[in-house]
């Protein structure tokens, strides 16, 4: 009914009011000072832009196998500013952003992905423990839950995909489900054992930083690359100072004799990355801490990271102090792919979280929250990472997670280094390696495209979940696409 709508709105208006536009992973009274800029002139053997996941990955792998090679990390921000430091914090083992969106797109390998996926997990999993990492980590599995009757059967037909291929999982049902966690939305659920944990994001790269640091890395921040090009037989990336708003410049140069690129959505000095990679961005609440009291009406004594099934799909778990982060859903493209901190922010999209969130817990009702934010994501049109070399082989980067890449980026990485230091990896004969990512068209078919495709998927939701006959073409020729 309309009153109920309007109370609806009101609940969550109300539990924004005090919300911090912040991200609540960075706002922690114990986050490392931002280093110093880059001035100057330097040398090394690697250069890695970008202090997110994939680049402060590549900085400790490189480091790892070679102690004495000289590896430089730059970042225009700080280390872990965007897409790493602002993630949910879902740490997974596949690599190809799920096991169905592997299966449709390398069938004749994908045992041999999911294995890959397991062992790099087992090994992120030992570097975090052996360097001492305080990231949080809580190996929880996962509950995927139908929370309307069009899903119930796509749940079930997942327990049985993965566990023919070799993951622990079983079906819940209503009443299953909600003593795990109670939503009387819940219908059904996947209960995932294997692969599947949680981690505090921007700790988890506050501490890769550290470890590299002790490793011998020198990581710059504040240091935007502003030109990279070929120099005799190696690179030379030429930065700026960008530590100060209104002061002049300071440049920097550094030659190198190879250069990693994990610059995630934003523009890269490689035109054949702009054509693969979109800007999406996410938005994200975060609750202040549950009360035993509140955290009794709900369960979730098994702490599982959450997901529900739509194409429009939410996620959510819970902080180490008990807060409950609540995103997705509304995955928004700005036109020709625009990138602006005021996107970070998005009123209307929050408040629709927030409607959202008291639909699936109705007894926290009164519930505030604390934190909200955004950030950008690289889509790919394969929907996970894909690979490329440029400059004679001199450069290698890794792009496109678009999500589910805390534990894929320390893969995409890993293939970053053997790209350019050992050419017979066996990780360079995989498919999901080898084959490029398709480009997106040019402007301005691409946004009109997108945003058409935004409007479909959001119009199959509505209607149980039944794709028209565009978004089966885009599954049939493998641009299909979920939030």
């Amino acid at each position: 009914s309309w009153s109920e709508m309007d109370s609806r709105d009101e609940v969550a208006s109300a539990s924004l009011i005090d919300s911090e536009p912040s991200v609540m992973w960075l706002d922690q009274c114990d986050r490392p000072d931002a280093g110093e800029p880059l001035a100057g002139r330097i040398d090394a053997d690697l250069v890695v832009v970008g202090a997110g996941y994939t680049g402060l990955w590549a900085a400790l792998q490189a480091k790892e196998d070679d102690a004495a090679r000289d590896v430089v990390v730059i970042d225009a921000g700080r280390v872990a500013e965007q897409a790493s430091g602002r993630n949910g914090g879902f740490l997974s083992a596949t690599l190809t952003h799920g096991l169905e969106n592997g299966l449709a797109r390398f069938p004749g390998q994908i045992d041999r992905l999911v294995a890959a996926g397991q062992r790099n997990l087992d090994e992120l999993v030992s570097s975090v423990q052996r360097h001492g990492i305080d990231a949080r980590l809580e190996m929880t599995g996962n509950l995927v839950v139908a929370d309307a009757p069009w899903l119930v059967d796509g749940v079930a037909e997942f327990v049985d995909l993965l566990t023919e291929h070799g993951e622990r999982a079983e079906l819940l049902d209503s009443a299953a489900a909600r003593s795990h966690l109670d939503s009387p939305t819940y219908l059904a659920a996947a209960l995932v054992h294997t692969g599947e944990g949680l981690v505090d994001p921007a700790r988890l790269a506050w501490g890769l930083a550290d470890a590299c640091r002790r490793l011998g890395v020198r990581i710059y921040e504040h240091t935007r690359m502003m030109d990279l090009r070929r120099s005799g037989a190696g690179m030379l990336v030429t930065t700026e100072d960008g530590s100060t708003v209104g002061r002049s410049v300071t440049t920097g140069q550094i030659r190198a004799h190879a250069v990693i690129l994990g610059t995630g959505a934003f523009r890269s000095p490689l035109r054949a990355v702009n054509r693969r990679v979109v800007p999406v961005y996410d938005y994200v609440l975060a609750t202040e801490p549950l009360t035993p009291r509140q955290l009794a009406s709900i369960g979730w004594q098994g702490r599982e990271g959450v997901a529900d099934t739509p194409n429009q799909f939410h996620y959510y778990r819970l902080s180490s102090d008990d807060r409950i982060l609540w995103g997705g859903y509304d995955a928004v493209f700005h036109n020709w792919g625009r990138l602006d901190p005021s996107l970070d922010q998005r009123p209307e999209t929050h408040q629709k979280l927030a409607e959202h969130f008291f639909t699936t817990f109705p007894q926290l009702e009164g519930l505030r929250f604390s934190h909200r934010w955004g950030g950008v994501i690289d889509t790919s049109t394969r929907f996970s990472v894909g690979f490329g070399t440029a400059f004679d082989g001199r450069v290698a980067y890794a792009v496109g997670y678009t999500g589910l890449g805390v534990g894929a980026t320390r893969f995409g990485a890993r293939v970053c280094v053997d790209l350019l230091f050992r050419p017979d990896s066996e990780l360079l004969q995989l498919d999901l390696v080898r084959k490029r990512l398709l480009p997106f068209p040019p402007e301005p078919i691409r946004t009109g495209g997108i945003q058409y495709t935004r409007r479909a998927i959001a119009h199959a939701d509505a209607h149980e979940g039944r794709r028209g006959k565009y978004l089966r073409l885009l599954d049939t020729i493998g641009l299909g696409f979920d939030s």
